[in-house]
């Protein structure tokens, strides 16, 4: 290279030094969708599956390309026992808690654990609890109705009664409600409305205890129990897979609605703030009824090849209960439901 050229070059390297410190220098785009600087950081526990969380989160953020979002998504009981550890450490990590224990919002507002947050859509939305106060706010209705094998039951239960007849013999079964919160309310529902007497005949017609919400499904798709008191979201997951059972709804209707609420003490108070409104919102709670549960937003119909009742009269049919009494008298309800469906005085 002659000392014509090498001085060229040194020119040009000298010119681009320049440039770059001056700012000129080529600057990597930030990755679609990745939070801002200085973004927020929110944090979900959950117990609703991942199909429907994920779907949630995703649209959230789309929205709000400068949260970035984590969840947890487990069964309400071992996230409880994941908050009561946090808490005993010193600090709860979660911003937000969305779960089907209803309950368990009573109890954590009563210690003072919860944020207040009158959501601005709530005038949009249906409201099944007649003390609310904004501690927390219901994002879903979950159903609970008669599943039926249809191979093996060929008259549709019209109303609880019908579950004495001889065709359901040693054939209904109930999950544990030991085991599951959802089957504890539901069996709470059932006593408030029809008494004790309603479980002894059961009992009296040979009614099981299952294990959880999911496998009393499993064994009627299987044959193994005719019918079984059924989570509308799991049946329909089990009938969009081919099993050959129907959901049937007495008129009486057993809800249990899956509250959303903001933890006290976030840093992230209006990050949660948005999560709560866009969980509210029609998009999020469409994807909601899409997953063969009711929504809270009466403008959102759930799909019809799924035969839930409208919203807003299920909650017309619905049984009430006081659900600080219920999480009170849980133990003693749980073992006499068990005594009593067990045979035992």
């Amino acid at each position: 290279m002659s000392k014509k050229s090498s001085l060229l070059m040194a020119i040009i390297m000298l010119i681009g030094i320049l440039l770059t410190g001056c700012g000129g220098g080529e600057k990597k785009a930030a990755a679609p969708g990745a939070p801002a600087a200085g973004g927020k950081k929110l944090i979900i526990y959950t117990s609703m599956k991942e199909s429907l969380i994920g779907g949630i989160v995703e649209g959230f953020k789309k929205k709000n390309p400068g949260i970035e979002v984590d969840y947890q998504s487990a069964g309400a009981g071992k996230l409880m026992a994941k908050i009561a550890a946090e808490r005993q450490s010193g600090k709860i990590l979660a911003d937000i808690i969305w779960t089907s224990e209803v309950p368990d919002f009573y109890n954590m507002k009563k210690e003072g654990m919860l944020e207040q947050y009158k959501t601005p859509l709530f005038k949009e939305v249906l409201n099944p609890f007649d003390d609310y106060d904004g501690y927390f706010t219901a994002a879903r209705l979950g159903t609970l109705g008669i599943a039926i094998n249809t191979d093996k039951i060929k008259t549709p239960p019209a109303k609880w009664e019908d579950l004495f007849k001889p065709e359901y013999k040693g054939a209904f079964g109930i999950a544990d409600p030991a085991l599951s919160g959802t089957a504890y309310m539901s069996v709470a529902l059932l006593e408030k409305q029809f008494g004790w007497p309603f479980f002894e005949k059961l009992h009296a017609n040979g009614a099981r205890i299952g294990k959880g919400s999911g496998q009393v499904i499993d064994d009627t798709a299987s044959g193994e129990l005719g019918a079984s008191l059924a989570v509308d979201y799991i049946t329909y997951d089990k009938i969009k897979k081919g099993a050959h059972i129907a959901l049937y709804y007495p008129p009486e209707l057993l809800i249990a609605p899956s509250p959303v609420a903001i933890f006290k003490g976030t840093k992230n108070l209006d990050a949660a703030q948005k999560f709560v409104d866009y969980l509210l919102s029609k998009e999020a709670q469409t994807l909601i009824a899409g997953e063969g549960t009711l929504s809270v937003r009466p403008d959102v119909p759930s799909p019809e090849k799924l035969k839930l009742p409208p919203a807003a009269d299920a909650l017309k049919r619905a049984i009430k209960i006081d659900y600080v009494k219920m999480q009170d008298s849980k133990k003693s309800v749980i073992k006499q439901f068990t005594d009593t469906l067990q045979g035992k005085k």
